[in-house]
Parts: structure tokens; C-alpha cells; sequence
């Protein structure tokens, strides 16, 4: 697994003509020859940490596996994520718009919620079994800096060897095994309760 480093450079980025951003350089490497194609579908996030303190609190207090549907259009320069996400006994669906950057592996998306602009990047996968994510996000004005890690899984079920290489990339974040949440199958087919669309955006879904 190729090794992702927390330090990064925050600047300005920029668009180019085509509407793809400009983002600065960053020690956090992208899987090596990402295919975004093979990374698009269906995914289950099964583990979290963060050092946003308002994030942690906000996943302990509801921690169930989230659905995630990938989709991209060949002709824009985005792609657009559904999350499934089970809450007080409905189905709460939210919609986040990632921008693709000049770097395979590497996203980008604004949360006007929070004033946040967050750098994602798929540190390590093998399309058809688990991704790890890496998210830094700045608040502004305040520059604010918060690093999330993400295990994304084809199927509600992760092989032991896959939780230790996610908690090695976590430690690399500089948090610790103990603050990991494992998020928990509330059933398998969220579908069945009552579904409510939520058209909002929502930070680091």
C-alpha cells in the first residue's frame, strides 16, 4: 500500500477551461493508475475516523454502515455520489457532486454548510473487494484543517487484513486504533424503511 503522508500544502486552487480544478501539490499519493471507471458502483463505508471533533460526535452517535452509489458521466468533468444512510427509523439520502482534478485518484468538493473545501484521494484499492480515502478539509475563513479516513467496501463484510492496512493508513494520519468507528449493519436492505430524499449537501459524505 503506497504510503500517505499528512502533511499538505493548502492554496488556492484554480479552474481550468474545461471546469476541472487546479489543486496544489500534496505529499498524499493517489492510487497509481486510478481508473475511475472501475471505481464507480455501489459501496459500503464500514469504517471511519476523523479529527474533526463535530464529525466523530456525529458518527458515534449513529454508527451504520452507509450505502454509496457512484455515478459518472463521460461527458462532465464530475461525478456524483448518493449516500444511503439510515437514521431514527428512516432512510435519509444525500447527494454530493466531486469534482475530478487533474490527478486520477484525487476529487474535489465545496460544502457551503461549513465554508469547507475538501481534497479527497483514494489512497489504496482493488476496485472489487475495498478503497481507502483519505479527505483534508479546510474551513475558511478560519482555515481550519481536518483530516477523515474512510474504508469503503464492495460488501458489508472486510477481511481482517484489510482493518489492519486501514489502521495503518489511519496511525499515518497520526490517529490512533482506539478512535476508529466500525460502523455497524442496521439490515441489509436499508430500502425497506421508510425512505426520505434529502436534497442538501453534507460535509465529507
Amino acid at each position: 500500500m503506497q504510503r500517505a503522508v499528512v502533511s499538505v500544502l493548502v492554496l488556492q486552487w484554480a479552474w481550468t477551461l474545461k471546469g476541472i480544478p487546479v489543486l496544489p501539490e500534496t505529499h498524499i499519493l493517489a492510487q497509481e493508475n486510478f481508473d475511475l471507471g472501475q471505481f464507480m458502483g455501489k459501496w459500503y463505508e464500514v469504517a471511519v475516523v476523523s479529527t474533526c471533533p463535530y464529525y466523530m460526535q456525529r458518527k458515534r452517535g449513529n454508527p451504520v454502515i452507509v450505502t454509496l452509489e457512484l455515478k459518472h458521466v463521460a461527458s462532465q468533468g464530475n461525478f456524483t455520489m448518493t449516500a444511503t444512510n439510515l437514521r431514527n427509523g428512516s432512510c435519509i439520502q444525500t447527494s454530493t457532486v466531486y469534482s475530478l482534478t487533474n490527478t486520477p485518484g484525487r476529487f474535489f468538493h465545496h460544502v457551503a454548510r461549513f465554508g469547507a473545501d475538501v481534497d479527497s484521494f483514494v489512497v489504496h484499492t482493488n476496485y472489487d473487494e475495498f478503497a481507502m480515502m483519505v479527505l483534508m478539509g479546510t474551513e475558511r475563513p478560519l482555515e481550519i484543517k481536518t483530516t477523515t479516513v474512510k474504508l469503503y467496501s464492495r460488501s458489508m463484510v472486510v477481511k481482517d487484513a484489510v482493518l489492519d492496512d486501514f489502521k495503518t493508513l489511519a496511525r499515518q494520519q497520526g490517529m490512533s486504533d482506539d478512535t476508529i468507528i466500525n460502523n455497524q449493519n442496521k439490515g441489509s436492505d436499508v430500502h425497506t424503511f421508510i425512505t426520505r430524499l434529502v436534497l442538501t449537501e453534507t460535509i465529507f459524505v
